[in-house]
């Protein structure tokens, strides 16, 4: 064990120790997690306020830093007057001594989860690690060491020191707590109800699948440690027909009936706010689909080329509103079928938009940055993988399937040479063929028509908080699904004045046959003109100047 790699490079972040080829809690935290799995009569922890006081003992005795001052009576508040005495019990006698022994459990399934992670995928790396930046990779995890990784968050168990060098978001609890005694709201209680449910589901019934993280690249030459991406000559030339595009004014993403690539509007942390005050879209993801947070322990933060995919997170929660009005609604019962990895059929994407551009918006390289990173996540599957045999343990048999189901998209990790100039420099070699990235890599080998439910589901991505067009982000996640060779994108525009139009516009599109290099131009034609202020229109009323006039004319006098 102390030769792994992987092991060595998430082990910093970890609070086991490793000896004699094993994973050990010091012997204090064994102590206390076993009086804990005894129930209060003997850990006399009955309450939040003493809760917290076990969960300070532990820290001290894995010499960690103190934590968020508040933190101490946000878990107080909670179980102690937020919640009725009856649940508040149930927690105690229940859910805090089951959890307990998931800890004490944890040293044993870290050890058969590094046995196992060399025979999931051969000649593939899928153990617990810290997949860095321009580090391509995949982490298989079992829902059940999930749900011990997630145990730590809440006893806040995870060291903390180290996190911010390493670009590494929030782990533990404290902040979450916090957050809900120095100003309390209805939808962090909500936040935390989703996880407290979570809890209860996974101690009535320990969950047996799998999930997986990945990080993804943009295949990519390094020059002087700067990143390369398609520039705007590749997109200008494109001759890729745009794919289907299908408006939903009403509906929620994760609501989606086909087996579509779900966006998650990341921050460049994963999770963003989820364990703090957060409560968008991404941060409502990640709390109705708790195993989400996992990502957050060994995944830094994601640069300008990168993406993060998540397969096969089970959902726990309903939910109502959204912002300041989101509110726990209940158990949800996630029926999503299981590939050949035992991951459930959800496949989220973590992509992060520029935050605030304001006027940069219509700048080339920012609409650059905003297509590549797209075209990163939306992504299908390397031509490296589309044969590659895989070796899959099912109880006492291995069987061996053929790699060409694109449920267990991995994108490959050697770097190939391709056209392309540094995000920073995007005019420089204008006369290279652009159009080869997309023969060479990015989609050759795959063929949509065998995978046709298989499109994005998307909406309004960057445009809330972080203040980005909806027209031309809308555009933007088209033009990647299209290249990418995806067959459709379901949008959710989420009721938005400004797309009011973009059924009508797509379709309009689409019956001139445009090809993504058309979009593109006439995009960047757009873009220069808002620039420089020769209009004021939007995207969409600015391509269909009759539709400037359409709604000059309905709008109230």
């Amino acid at each position: 064990m102390e030769n792994r790699e992987d092991l060595n490079s998430i082990l910093p972040y970890l609070p086991l120790v490793i000896r004699s080829s094993s994973l050990y809690w010091p012997p204090r935290v064994v102590e206390a997690l076993k009086a804990m799995s005894e129930g209060p009569s003997h850990s006399r922890v009955d309450s939040g306020e003493v809760l917290w006081q076990a969960i300070s003992d532990m820290r001290r005795s894995l010499s960690f830093s103190t934590l968020e001052p508040s933190a101490s009576h946000g878990y107080a508040f909670l179980f102690d007057e937020l919640i009725d005495e009856k649940e508040s019990k149930r927690w105690f006698d229940e859910i805090v001594p089951a959890l307990a022994r998931l800890l004490l459990q944890f040293p044993s399934l870290l050890e058969v989860h590094f046995q196992n992670a060399d025979n999931i995928v051969r000649g593939i790396k899928t153990g617990l690690r810290l997949l860095d930046s321009q580090q391509a990779g995949i982490v298989f995890l079992s829902q059940e060491l999930i749900g011990a990784l997630l145990a730590c968050s809440f006893f806040c168990l995870f060291p903390d020191d180290n996190r911010g060098a390493k670009h590494l978001p929030v782990i533990n609890f404290d902040h979450l707590f916090a957050s809900l005694y120095e100003r309390y709201s209805e939808s962090q209680e909500s936040k935390i109800r989703c996880i407290m449910h979570y809890f209860e589901r996974f101690c009535s019934c320990v969950p047996i699948g799998t999930v997986s993280f990945e990080r993804k690249i943009l295949p990519a030459e390094y020059h002087n440690f700067s990143t390369a991406a398609p520039d705007a000559d590749f997109w200008s030339k494109s001759d890729v027909s745009l794919c289907a595009f299908k408006v939903h004014s009403f509906g929620l993403i994760e609501d989606q009936p086909d087996n579509a690539l779900e966006v998650d509007f990341a921050n460049k942390y994963l999770g963003g706010g989820s364990l703090s005050r957060g409560c968008v879209q991404e941060e409502i993801r990640f709390m109705i689909n708790p195993e989400l947070i996992a990502g957050m322990l060994f995944l830094p933060r994601m640069d300008d080329n990168e993406a993060i995919e998540i397969v096969g997170a089970e959902r726990f929660s309903c939910y109502t509103g959204y912002a300041s009005s989101f509110r726990f609604a209940g158990e949800y019962i996630d029926n999503k079928a299981m590939d050949p990895f035992k991951r459930r059929r959800t496949r989220i994407v973590a992509i992060d938009a520029l935050c605030a551009p304001k006027m940069r918006h219509f700048k080339d390289i920012c609409l650059l940055r905003e297509i590549n990173k797209a075209l990163c996540g939306f992504l299908n599957c390397s031509k490296s993988w589309q044969h590659q045999n895989i070796l899959i343990d099912e109880g006492d048999k291995e069987i061996q399937l053929a790699r060409n189901d694109r449920d267990s998209v991995l994108l490959r990790t050697e770097t190939t040479a391709l056209h392309g100039t540094p995000l920073n420099d995007v005019e420089m070699n204008r006369e290279k063929p652009a159009n080869n990235l997309i023969r060479d890599f990015y989609v050759e080998g795959v063929h949509c028509e065998d995978n046709k439910d298989d499109g994005v589901a998307t909406g309004n991505w960057g445009c809330g908080v972080f203040g980005g067009d909806p027209e031309l982000k809308a555009t933007i996640q088209w033009l990647a699904a299209s290249q990418t060779r995806r067959p459709f994108i379901s949008y959710y525009t989420f009721g938005v004045e400004a797309l009011q139009n973009l059924d009508q516009v797509t379709k309009w599109i689409l019956s001139h046959k445009w090809t993504v290099g058309d979009l593109w131009n006439m995009m960047l034609e757009y873009s220069a003109q808002r620039l420089y202020k020769q209009t004021n229109l939007g995207f969409f009323s600015w391509l269909l100047p009759s539709l400037a006039t359409t709604n000059k004319a309905i709008q109230p006098p």
